[in-house]
């Protein structure tokens, strides 16, 4: 039977292990936050120099607050906001549909990949891995999509580029690949089809992993702007960042021509650069924090058996 001092000592050291946990925990979470704040400061002063004004902002340099507060990089930007709107409305049709098309056409490739059973699993593998090593080059490229395809000027040239991508492919094969073979077997058992335990059985378990890839193809396409380059000349289709990189030309080129005497008015060029960085990087960022629970779970399942 233990003594008062040896029940005293036990108690000490239990409430010393709990104030050493207490002040462990607190150190990581303090530790955490400022790191959390660290990669929030370059978004904050971003975002202070989107609202300074451009003579301002050359003498004094970046702050976390505005030294002269001024919207005028934000009105160049929405001197024509119908097409602002418009080119918001493309790039996130083509985010949504592209994200959704691509998601049904690389996780059936993927889960094929993944089945040993599978006569053609080799040979399709490595023709889906030998593109990720070797590709024709952009002349290739465009003779295939304007002069094959046909697909110049229509919202398909912006859909058909990340529809699949090889390297999405192999990750969700590898996810497909270490589910529970018991499972497969036990539908099998219960008279389930191939295509029926792929949609009742494997896509469930793989919502981590769809969604991790999902995200990543969301912000390809939220982020491309080379496609547009490349083939797309009508203004009605000018997705968000194409038409930004527009707005930034045309206003370097004012500013150019400034400095050589015309009188082009004072434009706004930095404050319109940093404007154009929130405007561009918002809407993905609200996008990003409502996956990003789904984006930690596919990133760490694959270390834990």
């Amino acid at each position: 039977m233990a003594t008062y001092s040896e029940k005293l000592r036990a108690q000490k050291r239990a409430d010393t292990d709990q104030l050493m946990n207490l002040i462990g925990r607190f150190s990581i979470h303090l530790v955490l936050t400022i790191l959390a704040l660290c990669c929030l400061l370059p978004l904050l002063m971003i975002l202070s120099a989107s609202l300074t004004d451009e003579i301002a902002l050359t003498r004094n340099g970046y702050t976390l607050l505005p030294a002269e507060f001024s919207t005028a990089a934000y009105e160049l930007i929405f001197r024509n906001p119908t097409a602002i709107l418009r080119a918001y409305a493309v790039t996130i049709f083509t985010t949504v549909v592209g994200t959704v098309i691509a998601l049904m056409l690389m996780s059936p490739l993927a889960y094929v990949l993944s089945r040993p059973d599978f006569i053609f699993r080799k040979a399709l593998s490595f023709y889906v891995f030998f593109t990720m090593l070797f590709n024709g080059g952009i002349v290739p490229y465009y003779i295939l999509m304007t002069q094959y395809l046909r697909v110049q000027d229509t919202i398909f040239a912006l859909l058909l580029p990340y529809l699949v991508v090889s390297f999405y492919v192999l990750i969700l094969r590898t996810y497909f690949a270490g589910l529970p073979e018991e499972l497969l077997d036990a539908a099998r058992v219960d008279g389930a089809s191939e295509f029926r335990i792929f949609i009742s059985v494997a896509l469930p378990l793989a919502k981590p992993a769809l969604a991790t890839i999902g995200l990543f193809t969301a912000l390809n396409y939220w982020n491309d702007w080379t496609t547009a380059l490349y083939f797309i000349r009508s203004a009605e289709l000018y997705p968000l960042q194409y038409l930004l990189y527009i707005i930034q030309s045309n206003a370097q080129a004012m500013q150019l021509q400034s400095s050589v005497g015309m009188n082009m008015g004072d434009v706004p060029t930095q404050t319109a650069r940093m404007a154009m960085a929130i405007l561009a990087t918002g809407p993905a960022a609200v996008f990003f924090l409502f996956f990003q629970r789904y984006l930690i779970r596919g990133v760490t399942l694959g270390a834990f058996k």
